[in-house]
């Protein structure tokens, strides 16, 4: 790195840690640490105090709010991101390699790719890829573009608005984070931390209140983001053993469920990335393989059939779904797309955070290729399997959810599984794929929340890791034991409405990072 650079660690006095605490075995940084465990304390008393009823309108006036009112701001946001990660990959930029011309690839590009995968959207893609394009499809919550239920142009539609959910808007959003902080960590030497992004703009007041700011609003993001889907996702698990097994639990097996992930992820996050979350995420992918072949395979004309049909939804679609102006379908478009851009945004630091981690010595046109033409790729496959065969299902009327369309958001995809062969086999499968998707998320989010409350230091005490897997899975248990699926919705309500201040966060990434590569050499 030159001496000339002028945003090098060497022309700035912050070191690393230097506004760390030690005690108690921690490591920490002082404001951002006590601040985000006092916000944290008070947000669990408020809780236990609290009618979860109440507290869920609140939250989702706000949040309703912000969605009707900046709809526009984030649908134009979201393709600004996408337009500008295109462009990096096909820019002279594109050969800068993070770390520096010597830096090595610290994970093989099978391990890496399993693990930003994981985190970023696995489970996600178990939760909706049967319950979005059937809902589509048959007009549950509204039609994308208004368009006519069941028929052969809303299966085209529905397969394309899914694919414009899950594909490059939100991987771009990811992208934008994960790189501007892997750029600034390993090419300039900041922490890894959001804030070190601001350096070109705030110069040395990104180490006081204005970066502090922005780390505690990244850490609370994060840590309620993971407490929703740890819920959400205890439910779709519990929905799927009592569908299986024919059991009757309820909050007390969601419960149990959270406790298992929990007690597993402290484990995981206890022995690193490489024999923890590379280890599970490596499990996961082969297992979710082997489910998508199988699928495939059962019904290999369906998938055959569908998968051009989703690529040529989403690339017909591509243009009228990212417009905001104009369009009949408002409801659909809020209750839908703009609540997605919304998550994607809120959810973007910890997602970001940990894909910067894992990614030391790869080439930023390496880095954004793998970050968001890859899993498009993988999601057309996996979207067009499992949506392709729900929607077959509903249009011969086959099984429960043929004849009776959407019941349940997380039974649908075991009962897809139910007018298959070996459904029963399938949906074990299914629900552990479930459980350690969530495994990796809360190791993985653990991994980030101890960094950025650690001043961006990557080697801290395992005490620290482990206290925030605890604190992740007390949160879910605390608004599943008070308010159920409305304390749980009222908190996905609030962190999707961070992601107002997030937007204007990532936009003035992409300004700070177009700073920081001209300080690069990279001819």
């Amino acid at each position: 790195m030159s001496k000339h650079d002028k945003y090098s660690i060497e022309n700035t006095d912050y070191t690393i840690g230097q506004d760390n605490v030690q005690k108690w075995g921690f490591d920490v940084h002082n404001a951002v640490f006590g601040v985000s465990a006092g916000l944290i304390v008070l947000f669990l008393a408020a809780i236990l105090i609290s009618d979860p009823a109440t507290a869920k309108a609140a939250l989702d006036s706000v949040k309703n709010a912000i969605v009707n009112k900046f709809d526009s701001m984030f649908l134009w946001a979201g393709n600004f991101f996408v337009i500008f990660c295109l462009g990096l990959i096909i820019s002279p930029y594109g050969r800068i390699r993070l770390g520096g011309k010597e830096a090595e690839s610290e994970h093989s590009t099978l391990s890496w790719l399993a693990m930003l995968f994981a985190a970023g959207m696995g489970i996600g893609l178990m939760f909706w890829s049967v319950a979005e394009p059937a809902a589509y499809y048959t007009g549950w919550g509204g039609t994308p573009l208004d368009v006519t239920p069941e028929t052969p142009e809303a299966f085209k539609v529905a397969m394309g608005a899914t694919m414009y959910h899950w594909g490059l808007h939100p991987w771009a959003i990811y992208g934008v984070v994960a790189l501007s902080m892997a750029f600034f960590a390993y090419n300039k030497g900041l922490p890894l931390s959001i804030r070190s992004v601001f350096y070109p703009i705030l110069g040395d007041r990104t180490w006081g209140w204005a970066g502090h700011i922005v780390d505690i609003l990244a850490v609370l993001a994060t840590l309620f983001g993971l407490a929703t889907s740890l819920g959400l996702g205890a439910q779709q698990a519990a929905s799927g053993i009592n569908h299986v097994f024919g059991t009757q639990g309820g909050l007390g097996l969601q419960i149990g469920i959270i406790v298992v992930v929990t007690l597993i992820a402290i484990y995981s996050v206890a022995q690193g990335i490489d024999s923890g979350v590379k280890l599970l995420s490596n499990i996961n992918m082969i297992v979710a393989l082997i489910l998508l072949v199988f699928v495939g395979a059962v019904g290999f004309s369906v998938s055959m059939h569908t998968i051009p049909t989703t690529i040529m939804g989403y690339v017909e679609n591509f243009i009228p779904l990212s417009n905001p102006y104009g369009r009949t379908d408002q409801a659909w478009l809020h209750g839908w797309t703009v609540v997605y851009w919304a998550w994607w945004i809120s959810w973007s630091p910890f997602v970001g955070s940990f894909i910067a981690r894992i990614s030391k010595g790869r080439t930023i046109r390496e880095f954004l290729i793998a970050v968001l033409i890859v899993p498009t790729l993988v999601t057309t496959i996996w979207m067009s399997v499992f949506g392709g065969q729900a929607i077959h299902q509903v249009m011969d009327k086959i099984g429960s959810l043929g004849q009776n369309g959407i019941t349940e958001v997380p039974l649908a995809m075991f009962q897809m599984f139910d007018a298959l062969p070996m459904g029963t086999v399938l949906s074990v499968i299914a629900v552990g794929l479930v459980l350690v998707f969530f495994i990796t998320s809360s190791d993985s989010g653990s991994l980030v929340i101890d960094s950025i409350t650690a001043g961006g230091k990557v080697d801290n005490p395992v005490a620290q890791r482990v206290f925030w897997a605890v604190i992740e899975g007390l949160i879910a248990i605390a608004l599943l034991w008070v308010g159920g699926t409305q304390a749980i919705e009222a908190l996905q309500a609030g962190t999707i409405s961070t992601a107002l201040p997030f937007t204007i966060i990532l936009l003035l990434m992409c300004l700070s990072l177009l700073l920081g590569f001209r300080t690069e050499k990279y001819k």
